[in-house]
């Protein structure tokens, strides 16, 4: 491999010449060095050290991504999205398959420190952020998606999410709206914050509605090894379960998008008809939930700006002050598409309800 002194003999310069090339400072050099030099790189297709520049500059053009699995389609979404934010501002990244395992999410802030990268995005709504908090105290820039900030939480971790209450009881309100009084609320175990803040957003709309003695929670079971991939499967599964007891509900809010597709699968097995026996919507805005047949209809986040957001904070630096900065995305919308009609001999109500796609995003 070559190396910056040999390109400089090869063109008859020192290296601190083929230096200012490689660095965009030619500006005062003659035509024919800036030539000899350029075509010197070229023909000894001398590429520079990253690691080098580095250790030289103390800055690391790279950023890790922890993600739950890549595998589930819209983590995929959320990481194409940091990636193209990064790009533009010159920064690759790093990804890690950390599936919500705090020893795994631990393991690879020790690699990332350990080749010099100084800033982490943490896709994960665990509510023990201890790991991410060390990380931070060793000189890592680390900002959390998917997470609010809680009391007790240490100064060094920024959050970024989107407002799961509001998306929740947005979704729960749209089934009641078409008339739906049986419903439930599809998840799986391992309660997570936003996990948990859906589940707090279908409560307040059921009891908005007084429909509590008639709705419940369903935990479809556990996800195996592989993390969030396996929520489609396990939703097909839990409504099988759901689609034999008599008392099923009429209306489905399942935790994400992903897991209302296995729903509506595992309703079709069973021989029941989306939407005219039952009713699901979704929570994301996953590209493939347009593509379902019926289409199905779902609350969509501003990942786009939700990315954004998380790239110019972790580039940024660590915000200052006794108290983690938070920013919750509240401009969620609601997607209607053909998974939701009103049950049989029910009417839809005239009244709608607060959609919540006006506000802005709110930074504490």
């Amino acid at each position: 491999m070559s190396t910056i002194h040999d390109v400089a003999r090869h063109a008859g310069v020192s290296a601190s010449t083929v230096s200012n090339v490689l660095n965009g400072r030619a500006g005062q050099m003659r035509p024919e060095t800036l030539e000899r030099v350029r075509a010197a790189i070229a023909e000894l297709k001398y590429g520079p050290s990253t690691v080098a520049r580095q250790l030289k500059t103390g800055h690391s053009s790279f950023i890790g991504l922890l993600i739950p699995s890549i595998a589930n389609p819209m983590f995929g979404y959320i990481a194409c999205e940091i990636e193209r934010h990064a790009l533009q501002h010159g920064y690759r990244v790093l990804i890690c398959n950390a599936y919500r395992d705090r020893d795994k999410e631990a393991a690879f802030f020790q690699d990332l420190l350990a080749h010099g990268v100084r800033s982490a995005i943490v896709v994960s709504s665990l509510e023990d952020e201890r790991h991410l908090e060390l990380a931070a105290e060793r000189g890592m820039t680390v900002v959390s998606y998917d997470r609010r900030a809680v009391p007790g939480d240490r100064p060094g971790v920024d959050h970024v999410t989107v407002d799961s209450v509001l998306a929740a009881r947005m979704a729960t309100r749209h089934l009641i709206e078409h008339g739906h009084r049986h419903l439930a609320f599809v998840t799986v175990s391992g309660v997570t914050m936003s996990r948990k803040d859906k589940i707090q957003g279908f409560w307040q709309a059921v009891d908005e509605a007084g429909l509590r003695a008639t709705s419940r929670v369903v935990d479809a079971g556990p996800v195996h090894q592989y993390g969030d991939s396996a929520i489609g499967e396990i939703g097909a599964s839990c409504a099988r379960q759901l689609s034999g007891e008599p008392d099923r509900p009429t209306g489905i809010v399942a935790l994400n998008d992903l897991m209302a597709l296995g729903v509506m699968a595992g309703l079709h097995e069973s021989g029941l008809r989306v939407p005219q026996d039952v009713s699901v919507i979704g929570m994301d805005g996953l590209f493939l939930s347009a593509m379902s047949n019926p289409g199905l209809s779902t609350i969509e986040f501003p990942v786009t700006a939700m990315a954004a957001a998380l790239v110019d904070r972790v580039i940024g630096g660590a915000t200052p002050g006794d108290q983690p900065a938070e920013t919750v995305f509240t401009d969620v919308r609601l997607i209607e598409r053909e998974s939701v009609a009103a049950p049989r001999g029910a009417r839809r109500k005239s009244a709608a309800s607060p959609r919540g796609a006006a506000a802005k995003s709110n930074t504490k």
